[in-house]
């Protein structure tokens, strides 16, 4: 007789839903089409109903498509059918239960900055965070909640005309996401840590669709992975993280153009400058870059390098007139506030190093010092590339030394991310989207650089920032060395993802079940 019951009533709220035009269960949805063609207008209506006014749904032919499917580099470009823009935090839910019950793969996309070789696999649904950019600073003033589409600009810009800072990515074009579940460099980061080190709570949607809270009493194991490979374990809709005063309200910045000839002193002296990890908390970030500038030589690549400090000229000057000393072909320094250090930097929303639909072929590496013979060699070699391919002269082999005590100073143990005692990031990018031709090539050039970087630290094992890693690295070489630190993510992800739905961006588990290599 209950049987009967069930049977009357699913019966009765089917007929209803027939007679009235409401939308059905989804347990009598009907799916007449193919998962590996997806038709918007079937999507629309399927999912439409269920998720927010204001959210869209959109395939190719849309005027929002070419926009919302935009990537920094176009090295590995996933296959999207279909976007769908949430305009609420509740509908990310709805939509990754709507794609599990129709076995649609879904991809979240914040600002399109990753570089994976494993963004290729994908064949599905995009959920773009575009519209879930809001951010509410707490009534005590100590932290705030940045909803999941936030980047670099608007979340500096933001917290500055009101007083504050947090920790970001060093590039205000890249949301803030994106790198902080990887770790996040930055230029907070010698005094408050990485990004991931501030996120204090997280509200996730699952591979399930369950959407959680975590923090350090509830799912504080999702936290620490969350904390460093955070984009194998869920979809975080906002996340509460740490403001702080803004200190200083003027930084000074000071960048100078070196010729070749100079390049073993400019080494010799940034290595006594950062002496080991010991950089001044106040010398927020300075990086530099081997790159061609037809202004100074249309010949030979030029070293660029800047520095920023979180403070007065005077002060900065002092600890960079080693720097002054070298005899640059070009220099310029200024005092600005905050915001404007990332366009100073080149790092800014309009910078050089933003622009979308380029072609990247990129490695990296994570050094402790720099080896000056093998930053010599690593020169040398563009010489010998861009004779052999004059399109070469794209190249740019960035060296990053940020202030890094609020990184060294926590506990390894504490979080997922595994190398803290990485004082350099080194990436080298060459652009060939007008020349594919040259893809191996360029490879085989990313790949010796690499090794050069590598083999001039042979007491250390090779490490590859999770945020700059191409896929092609050895999972190792992304989380960490140690057994127990991927033996504890394995575990986590058969607990939190046991499908393997987020595996799209520097997988801990893939499912060739095979170690790529260059």
């Amino acid at each position: 007789m209950k049987s009967f019951t069930r049977v009357a009533t699913c019966g009765l709220a089917l007929l209803q839903a027939l007679v009235t035009g409401t939308p059905l269960p989804h347990y009598f949805e009907h799916v007449p089409f193919t998962r590996r063609d997806l038709p918007v207008v079937q999507i629309q209506k399927e999912l439409g109903h269920q998720i927010s006014k204001g959210s869209l749904i959109f395939g190719p032919e849309h005027r929002r498509y070419a926009s919302a499917t935009e990537r920094w580099s176009t090295f590995a470009v996933p296959k999207i059918q279909v976007v769908v823009q949430p305009a609420k935090e509740s509908d990310v839910s709805k939509i990754v239960k709507y794609c599990n019950r129709n076995s649609i793969e879904f991809y979240v996309v914040n600002r399109g900055h990753s570089i994976t070789s494993g963004s290729a696999d994908f064949n599905g649904m995009q959920i773009d965070m575009a519209s879930l950019t809001g951010i509410t600073i707490n009534r005590h003033k100590k932290s705030g909640w940045f909803q999941g589409g936030v980047y670099g600009d608007i979340v500096i810009n933001y917290l500055w005309n009101h007083g504050y800072v947090t920790t970001t990515g060093s590039c205000t074009c890249v949301g803030l996401l994106g790198p902080g579940l990887g770790g996040g460099h930055g230029r907070f980061e010698g005094r408050y840590g990485m990004v991931s080190d501030n996120l204090l709570q997280l509200n996730v949607v699952l591979a399930n669709g369950s959407a959680i809270t975590v923090n350090e009493t509830s799912y504080p194991d999702l936290l620490w992975a969350m904390r460093g490979a955070g984009h194998n374990f869920g979809i975080v809709t906002s996340f509460e993280a740490p403001i702080h005063p803004r200190g200083a309200p003027l930084w000074h910045y000071h960048n100078y153009f070196w010729t070749q000839d100079k390049l073993e002193t400019v080494f010799e002296e940034l290595n006594k400058f950062h002496n080991n990890g010991s950089t001044p908390v106040e010398m927020a970030l300075n990086f530099g870059i081997f790159r061609f500038d037809t202004t100074i030589s249309e010949t030979e690549a030029i070293i660029w390098w800047t520095f920023a400090y979180q403070g007065s000229e005077e002060e900065a000057e002092k600890l960079l007139e080693p720097f002054n000393k070298i005899g640059a072909v070009r220099e310029d320094s200024g005092d600005v506030p905050y915001p404007e250090i990332p366009d100073i930097q080149g790092t800014g929303i309009g910078g050089w190093l933003c622009p979308g639909n380029r072609t990247h072929i990129t490695s990296t590496a994570g050094l402790q010092v720099y080896n000056v013979t093998a930053e010599r060699q690593i020169y040398d070699r563009i010489g010998h590339w861009v004779t052999k391919h004059p399109e070469f002269t794209t190249v740019s082999v960035v060296h990053e030394g940020y202030s890094t005590e609020g990184v060294t100073n926590k506990n390894p143990a504490d979080s997922a991310y595994p190398f803290r005692d990485d004082h350099h990031l080194m990436f080298f990018d060459v652009m060939v989207e007008r020349f594919p031709h040259l893809k191996d090539e360029a490879r085989a050039w990313a790949t010796e650089t690499m090794d050069l970087w590598n083999s001039g630290q042979p007491q250390r094992l090779p490490n590859a920032y999770v945020n700059y890693a191409n896929g092609l690295e050895p999972v190792e070489w992304q989380y960490g060395h140690e057994p127990w630190r991927l033996e504890r993510l394995r575990k986590l992800k058969a607990k939190y993802d046991p499908q393997n739905h987020f595996r799209y961006y520097n997988p801990i588990i893939r499912n060739d079940n095979t170690t790529r290599t260059y």
